[in-house]
């Protein structure tokens, strides 16, 4: 066989692994419930619960944020985030975060915030201007 097919072949079966390692890394959002349950990681997603208490204090611990968190399902749970309090963070509509269950609380690594575009308004003169 040439050189030049075996290269073709070797990149193909490149791409099929790193495809399937993407599908792999991919899942559906897990609840409170489901995160105790299975004792993995996982994708929790929810919203702050603004009534009730948030510890961090960056000279104590920089990297130690707690505060509580409502699921889909209507459950709240207490989270720590081993990272920094995110800037905006109480403004946030929706928070994704990864991490795992420990006894009532979730031990979150990473966290992502959806939070309202700070261009809504423009949006929604663009969208009124193409719709007429």
């Amino acid at each position: 066989m040439k050189k030049s097919y075996l290269l073709a072949v070797l990149l193909v079966v490149i791409a099929v692994v790193l495809l399937l390692q993407t599908g792999n890394a991919t899942s559906e959002y897990a609840n409170f419930t489901k995160a105790a349950e299975s004792g993995d990681k996982v994708q929790l997603v929810g919203t702050y619960v603004k009534d009730k208490p948030t510890i961090y204090d960056p000279l104590t611990d920089p990297n130690y944020f707690s505060f509580f968190l409502e699921d889909l399902t209507g459950t709240e749970r207490e989270v720590i985030l081993l990272k920094g309090k995110p800037q905006d963070f109480e403004m946030s509509e929706s928070i994704v975060l990864t991490g795992r269950m420990q006894d009532d609380r979730f031990i979150a690594s990473d966290i992502q915030m959806k939070c309202p575009s700070k261009y809504k308004d423009e949006e929604e003169m663009i969208k009124n201007l193409t719709e007429s």
